[in-house]
């Protein structure tokens, strides 16, 4: 096997930690926004295609609000409890599951 050994990526900006990890923080509190409101409304309609996408297991655009951030991934739904304010993604990219919760969603569509 090979490895890489005292090989280190280079960053831009991260010569001098105490610098980078204050410039980390002003770059994170300007990515920060409140978590948006969701009418009845809406949250059924969510619920709706997150079922819809489970039993057609068709690929969805879903965001979430998560560390004051809205993030959009694609990935699969694999598991719907609405109930339990939970279901579980499968995202694209690394092919993992994640267990969510409901009320973390904002905004879901089929892909």
């Amino acid at each position: 096997m090979h490895h890489d050994r005292g090989m280190k990526k280079w960053r831009a900006f991260a010569s001098m930690p105490e610098q980078y990890i204050g410039l980390q923080e002003v770059i994170n509190k300007q990515l920060e926004v409140p978590k948006p409101l969701l009418t009845e409304e809406q949250m059924e309609q969510m619920n709706f295609t997150l079922i819809e996408a489970l039993h057609t297991n068709k690929q969805v655009y879903l965001t979430y609000y998560k560390r004051s951030q809205c993030i959009t991934e694609t990935g699969f739904i694999q598991f719907v409890d609405s109930l339990g304010d939970l279901f579980i993604f499968i995202d694209d990219v690394f092919e993992l599951k994640n267990k969510m919760r409901l009320s973390e969603l904002i905004d879901v569509r089929l892909a």
